[in-house]
C-alpha cells in the first residue's frame, strides 16, 4: 500500500517541473498598462501661437515656350488619314464640277429665254397697228398668190426671171396691199445692215439707183403720156375735119 502513493508522487514531479519552466519563460520582463502613462498624454486644448504666420505671395511665373519635338514615326498620317483626304478631294472636284455644269446650263436658258422673248417681241413689232385698218391675213394670202402667177408666168424663161419674177410680183404686191407691215420689216432688216456699214453702204447706193429709176420711168411714162395724148388729140382734130368735110 505504501508503494502506490510513491509512484504518483514520482509521475506528478515532471509535470510540475514543466509548469514552472514555462511561466518562467512566459513571464513578462516590462509592466503592461492598461492606458498610456500621464506624461505621454496631449491637453485637448493646445495654447494658439501669438503670431499668425503671413499668407506666402503668389509667383508670377511666365508661360513656357512651347518646343516643337521632333517628328516621330507616330505622327506620319494613317492609312485612314490617307483615304479621307482623298474622299475630301474627290468629293470636292464633284461638286466643283457639277456646279460649272449647273451654271453653263442656267447661263443656256437665259440666253435661250433671252432668244425667245426678242424673237417674240420682232415678230409683234411687225405687225400693223389697229388704227392702220390693215390686216394680214387678206393681204398675206394675196402676197402669196402674186408670187405665184410670177412663177408662172416665168416657168419657161430661164434660171434668172424664174427667180427673180415671184420676187418682184410679190415685193409689188406687198408693197401694194400691207403698207404699214412692209414698212415695218424694211425698218427692221435697216437696223440689221446697219451693223455691217459696208452693206448699208451698198443698200442706200442701190436704193438711190432705183429710186432715180423710178422717178426718171415716171417722168417718161409722163412725158410719152403727155406726146400720146397730143397725138391723139390731132388725130381726132383731123377726123373731126375729114367727117365736116364729108358731110
Amino acid at each position: 500500500m505504501s508503494f502506490r502513493p510513491m509512484l504518483q508522487q514520482r509521475a506528478v514531479a515532471p509535470i510540475a517541473a514543466t509548469l514552472l519552466a514555462g511561466g518562467i519563460t512566459l513571464y513578462p520582463r516590462r509592466t503592461a498598462f492598461a492606458e498610456e502613462p500621464q506624461d505621454a498624454k496631449k491637453p485637448i486644448y493646445d495654447d494658439f501661437p501669438t503670431e499668425i504666420p503671413a499668407a506666402p505671395k503668389p509667383v508670377l511665373r511666365s508661360a513656357p515656350t512651347p518646343v516643337s519635338a521632333p517628328l516621330s514615326s507616330s505622327s506620319s498620317p494613317t492609312p485612314t488619314d490617307i483615304l479621307t483626304a482623298q474622299v475630301r478631294q474627290a468629293r470636292l472636284f464633284l461638286y466643283q464640277n457639277s456646279l460649272a455644269v449647273e451654271t453653263c446650263f442656267n447661263n443656256f436658258l437665259s440666253r435661250a429665254l433671252h432668244i425667245e422673248n426678242a424673237f417674240t417681241n420682232t415678230v409683234a413689232s411687225l405687225a400693223p397697228s389697229p388704227e392702220s385698218g390693215e390686216r394680214l391675213l387678206p393681204g398675206g394670202v394675196y402676197v402669196v398668190v402674186a408670187a405665184m402667177a410670177g412663177s408662172i408666168v416665168a416657168r419657161n424663161r430661164g434660171v434668172l426671171l424664174r427667180t427673180a419674177s415671184p420676187l418682184a410680183l410679190g415685193t409689188v404686191a406687198a408693197w401694194t396691199l400691207l403698207p404699214v407691215t412692209m414698212r415695218n420689216v424694211s425698218d427692221l432688216v435697216w437696223e440689221y445692215e446697219k451693223r455691217v456699214p459696208a452693206i448699208a453702204d451698198t443698200h442706200l447706193q442701190v436704193r438711190g439707183q432705183a429710186e432715180h429709176l423710178w422717178y426718171t420711168g415716171v417722168a417718161h411714162s409722163g412725158m410719152a403720156r403727155a406726146m400720146m395724148e397730143e397725138k391723139i388729140g390731132d388725130a381726132r382734130k383731123k377726123l373731126e375735119e375729114v367727117v365736116s368735110k364729108g358731110h
